[in-house]
């Protein structure tokens, strides 16, 4: 597929700057014309990349977080959403509902929320390298009087 649009940015990795990735994705994709429900779940998918991002590749430490957005001309989005933090020992097992690393405040269930709101999520890691986590999802195209 051929990409259609395309975004990059990169931002420190702190709690505040969540709430700017999820918000910037959303504008990004609004051309076209997401549901309520498309648009909330991929805000929710964003946020817990972002937030993985924070807590566990930089431990809420300094560090950038990347994320690449790509509009491809089925209107297939795909979010990369990368790190250069302390990388994942065990992909698998970090992908099981309820594990988690960081401790007893974490629920451990931040990939599940991804792979639940997104039609698809792959995870690439090195340990001491980062992480990337790509996620894609299919806006529907609805039929409208003005696209009729």
């Amino acid at each position: 597929m051929n990409s259609q649009n395309e975004m990059n940015l990169s931002f420190d990795a702190k709690s505040i700057n969540e709430g700017f990735a999820r918000s910037a994705v959303a504008a990004f994709i609004l051309p076209l014309d997401p549901t309520i429900v498309e648009l909330s779940d991929i805000k929710t998918a964003v946020s817990e990349a972002v937030t993985n991002c924070i807590v566990h590749a930089y431990g809420y430490s300094e560090g950038t977080i990347y994320i690449n957005v790509k509009i491809q001309d089925n209107s297939r989005v795909i979010i990369r959403i990368r790190d250069k933090g302390c990388g994942i020992e065990n992909v698998k097992k970090a992908m099981e509902p309820l594990y988690t690393t960081g401790g007893e405040e974490r629920a451990g269930l931040g990939f599940a929320v991804m792979q639940s709101f997104m039609d698809r999520v792959r995870v690439r890691s090195a340990q001491g390298k980062g992480t990337t986590v790509t996620m894609e999802k299919a806006i529907i195209r609805r039929a409208s009087p003005d696209r009729a």
